[in-house]
């Protein structure tokens, strides 16, 4: 039974594709929940239209830039992930796939549980809450991606991607309001699509099903508290030291430079769903005040970046805008295990043009950034005119085919709490291990090859070349699932080794790379860690991790 003397029985922190989902399914079983974000709340009226109003679209609260996105550069890559009520659904691309079976089978999770029968039951209840379907708004950048894939002899692989979007019939035009259509009522009314390219600056045509709309506005209306723009700075157990009798979370207002209003919550149990970054940053920082001494030291551990390169091809002037359509609205595999989506920004979103530049291969290292400069400069004398067209930002979203290339191939780096030597004075996330591969050859001869039928130009990402670092939006680990606190963080229901009613339910979990976006998986295998929390009226508060022998060869 609840505890009348804590303020609740659940603090969710975070409210993404995990916090959502668990702030839904936890008031539905009858707990009194709040949910404390850190960023702000969107909506259609306060979106920014375009990302050159980079104080609405960039979240650096110290910077007074109050946005939704946000780029922070480690040694080892550049990851990109949204910071908002609804998480990064308000920012991403809304393409939501099931990943293949054998990520099962790899990394610490292998033979924790019967995956490849559970698993499917929880997916198919995640598509349905987010309304996926498979997209019926193809672009003239989707048609180009067509095109070059039956070129280079692929387009047999070519595909529709799934979505999270409320598009119209086929034929039919967009921008049709209807009653809510996914919930019975119970939900928002939506409207339909009209295929602007807008999903990564936040739809403003009330057709994205970002969290707002589905998990996480059921759980407002049966009762869940978000408590916008407020910090998460300390959770410690009230008396025993396992949290058995509660937890004491300390918040404070994310927006504020001075008057920070730091505010004292208690409750029976708390889910970290801040992001994989998030979550490992505050749990590194707990850990090491003493709030949370027993998390695993596998903390930061076996982090991915699912194995990404961005790369695209500028065509000066084209004839066709290449900003329409949806965010992510087509793929294909150039390969078993490489495959390419097109990408697109909406028209007049070109700050992120300032990011490409002319495509390089070569060696990683000093002789890529000289090898580069000398394609900058035989670009210029050859094709002056054309080579700034390229290079300038504006035009960007409606001239480029931008390209995001995924791997299915393993690989990670480690993450900890340290102090940068250009900055001593405060600690922070740094990373280490093993260089990434910064760029994907096979992607890159995809892109000449299309830059060749198109008429245009290839590609690359500056921080690729300059800083010998890819990028990705797809961060996944740190907090790994296993068998014991010797191999993870949590157990395979997300319970978090050495506390009671304490989980980890975000992409730090993942413990293998997806190949593909993880936001799906996230809240699959959050559904599937919350149908094991009985309800209300029935639990005993004693809900502890179990530990399982496992063969980690």
């Amino acid at each position: 039974m609840s505890d009348s003397t804590l303020d609740f029985d659940f603090i969710v922190i975070g409210s993404g594709f995990g916090g959502s989902v668990t702030a839904h399914r936890l008031t539905e079983k009858g707990y009194k929940v709040a949910v404390m974000e850190m960023g702000r709340r969107w909506t259609a009226e306060n979106l920014p239209s375009t990302n050159w109003l980079l104080w609405r679209w960039i979240w650096r609260p110290h910077m007074a830039l109050r946005g939704f996105f946000n780029i922070e550069m480690f040694r080892h890559v550049v990851i990109m992930h949204g910071c908002a009520v609804g998480g990064g659904s308000i920012t991403y691309a809304n393409t939501l796939l099931v990943p293949t079976e054998s990520i099962w089978e790899n990394g610490s999770w292998a033979g924790l549980a019967p995956w490849k029968k559970e698993m499917p039951a929880y997916f198919q209840t995640a598509l349905k809450m987010l309304g996926v379907i498979e997209n019926r708004i193809l672009g003239p950048a989707d048609q180009l991606l067509k095109r070059v894939a039956d070129a280079v002899g692929v387009g047999d692989t070519y595909y529709r991607t799934h979505v999270a979007v409320f598009q119209p019939p086929e034929g039919e035009a967009g921008g049709k309001t209807y009653p809510d259509p996914y919930f019975g009522g119970e939900g928002p009314e939506r409207t339909t699509c009209i295929g602007c390219g807008g999903c990564m600056m936040g739809c403003r045509y009330n057709a994205k099903n970002t969290l707002d709309k589905n998990y996480l506005y059921l759980a407002e209306k049966h009762g869940a508290r978000v408590y916008a723009e407020t910090k998460v700075v300390d959770v410690q157990p009230l008396g025993k030291a396992d949290g058995s009798d509660g937890y004491e979370v300390r918040t404070v207002k994310s927006t504020a430079w001075f008057g920070k209003e730091p505010r004292r919550f208690t409750c029976r149990g708390v889910v970290f769903a801040a992001s994989a970054l998030g979550s490992m940053d505050l749990l590194f920082r707990l850990k090491e005040k003493g709030s949370l001494a027993a998390i695993s030291d596998q903390l930061g551990n076996r982090v991915r970046t699912n194995a990404e390169s961005l790369i695209g091809v500028r065509v000066p002037r084209s004839k066709e805008d290449l900003s329409k359509g949806i965010a992510i609205g087509s793929g294909v595999y150039i390969d078993d295990y490489t495959h390419i989506e097109a990408v697109r920004y909406p028209e007049g979103a070109d700050a992120m043009g300032f990011l490409s530049t002319v495509m390089t291969g070569g060696r990683r290292g000093h002789t890529r950034i000289l090898l580069w400069l000398r394609t900058l400069v035989t670009s210029l004398l050859r094709h002056p005119i054309r080579t700034v067209r390229c290079l300038h930002p504006f035009g960007w979203a409606q001239e480029c085919l931008i390209m995001l290339c995924m791997q299915t191939l393993d690989g990670h780096i480690d993450m900890r709490l340290g102090r940068l030597w250009f900055w001593p004075f405060r600690k922070t996330l740094v990373s280490r291990g093993k260089k990434i591969p910064t760029f994907i050859p096979q992607a890159n001869e995809f892109a000449e090859k299309a830059a060749k039928l198109m008429g245009g130009t290839p590609m690359s990402m500056v921080t690729e070349i300059l800083f010998d670092v890819p990028a990705t939006a797809h961060i996944l680990g740190g907090c790994p699932m296993a068998g014991s606190p010797a191999h993870g963080v949590v157990d395979e229901r997300n319970r978090v080794f050495g506390y009671k009613n304490m989980y980890v339910c975000d992409g730090s979990v993942i413990a293998a790379n997806l190949g593909v976006n993880p936001s799906l998986t996230i809240c699959a295998l959050t559904e599937r860690a919350m149908s094991y929390i009985p309800a209300a009226a029935e639990t005993d508060w004693t809900d502890a991790p179990q530990l399982v022998e496992q063969d980690q060869t």
